[in-house]
């Protein structure tokens, strides 16, 4: 490269590249949050969409440093294209007025020094790959800094493209390569930015977040913190408008509490119907409550989709437990003769573990048995379990018969450990007997529950 024309480009660099700083804001962004009629809600920073719901923080008020309320509106709600390009807008501003200059100086630097190297260094091909990395980085930096003073970075690329085809040119015939590349002009701003909301301004935005909210516990809070913000700044307010948009928020807000109200004693009752018809397994009952749900919802204006939502759910587990509780009746009833016949082919064995238990409860407590208990003892819980081994029980009651069987023969285990304890004067064996007299009434009693539930008609739980 001639001398005469890199300095022209080092120039240029100094002349379009001035050192500049400006002090970065502090503030949060405010950001517009549009809705799908035209109107916008002041955001205190990036609004969030989270599957099909937008979420952002609105101030209340106009101070530096102002309260929050947290909105969440259905994003079909919500003009996100719009609400984007604005945040767009808004984020290419706040960096112009506080960060771009840093940044720019900052790439001045690097260039100017990157162009200094190429007069220390001799050799083209190294001078060459030099300045083509200052033009890349010069390329590449107005698309990732908002198209920030991208009219000098252009005039200043152009040179350094003439500078490259001189470079290339000393190199000798034959060895000359053109770069072309294209630089788009910065993007129109599509969506202007609206000046900040004045303190009337400012309420009025939480009113209309308040209707546009779907969740009751959601407007409400917004009414209120309007009404608060009415209160906290009415010197700053019109009185005329302070008055009445208080009144109407007051009024709001009794409405809303009132709508709370009866779709609460709506819940309470419907599901108060819906437990009483489901353990009666009535489940016509239970889907007649789902049509009155739909019902009473339409004459209170189906003002609370989300509470009428969960009790449908709720009544709907109600009715899928009556539907199994029916099914399991019926079964009841198709096996109804089997249990009959084994219920009373089982009443002897029971009547007979029945009158083991004082005897049991005497080996357990280690208060004294006679000779004579313990044959007993031994005798019937012999004959028990040849009685009970003879039935053959139900699909159903097979868990349970085995440990009935299981609780008799601990039973009868106790009364001989008893017996060979009192011969041998044996205290440690006499424990052994107190542990098999403790496990047989566990496991009697627990047997007996059990048979005796599952031959009776199913009942919900």
């Amino acid at each position: 490269m001639h001398s005469r024309t890199f300095a022209a480009v080092v120039v240029a660099a100094a002349v379009l590249m001035p050192l500049r700083a400006s002090a970065a804001a502090d503030e949060a962004t405010l950001l517009r949050v549009f809705l799908t009629d035209g109107t916008s809600l002041v955001s205190y920073g990036e609004p969030a969409r989270v599957n099909d719901r937008v979420i952002f923080s609105m101030p209340t008020a106009t101070t530096p440093n102002p309260p929050l309320h947290l909105v969440n509106l259905p994003a079909s709600r919500v003009d996100w294209e719009r609400t984007s390009r604005y945040a767009a807008t808004a984020r290419s501003s706040h960096y112009i007025e506080t960060q771009a200059e840093n940044d720019y100086a900052a790439l001045s630097n690097d260039v100017a020094a990157t162009l200094n190297e190429v007069t220390q260094t001799a050799e083209p091909s190294a001078r060459i790959a030099i300045v083509e990395r200052a033009r890349k980085t010069l390329a590449e930096w107005p698309q990732a800094h908002y198209n920030y003073r991208a009219a000098e970075v252009r005039q200043l690329l152009g040179m350094l493209d003439e500078a490259i085809a001189d470079l290339q040119a000393s190199r000798g015939p034959g060895r000359f390569a053109l770069t072309l590349s294209a630089f788009t002009d910065p993007p129109a701003i599509v969506e202007p930015l609206l000046p900040a909301p004045t303190p009337q301004q400012a309420i009025e935005q939480v009113l209309t977040a308040a209707r546009a909210s779907d969740l009751s516990a959601d407007r409400t809070s917004l009414l209120v913190s309007a009404v608060a913000a009415i209160d906290r700044d009415k010197t700053a307010l019109p009185a005329a408008w302070a008055s009445a948009a208080r009144v109407e928020a007051q009024a709001e807000i009794a409405r809303e509490l009132k709508l709370d109200r009866a779709y609460q004693s709506l819940a309470m009752r419907m599901m108060t119907l819906a437990n009483r018809r489901a353990k009666q397994a009535d489940v016509r009952g239970i889907e007649r409550l789902v049509r009155a749900i739909h019902q009473r919802d339409a004459a209170l204006g189906e003002k609370r989709t989300d509470a009428v939502g969960s009790l449908i759910e709720a009544v709907q587990a109600k009715l899928d437990a009556a539907r199994r509780l029916q099914l399991a009746r019926d079964r009841f009833a198709l096996r109804a003769p089997v249990l009959r016949q084994y219920r009373l082919a089982m009443r002897a064995p029971m009547d007979l573990f029945a009158q083991l238990k004082p005897s049991l409860e005497a080996v357990k407590a280690l208060s004294g048995s006679a000779p004579g208990t313990l044959s007993i003892l031994q005798r019937n819980a012999s004959r028990i379990l040849t009685l009970a081994s003879a039935i053959a029980p139900p699909d159903e009651l097979v868990a349970a018969h085995a440990l009935l069987i299981s609780a008799v023969q601990l039973a009868g285990n106790a009364a001989q450990i008893r017996r060979e304890a009192t011969l041998a004067s044996d205290m440690s064996r006499a424990w052994d007997a107190s542990s098999a007299a403790a496990g047989a009434l566990m496991l009697g009693a627990r047997a007996r529950s059990d048979i005796q539930s599952l031959l009776k008609p199913p009942q919900l739980r």
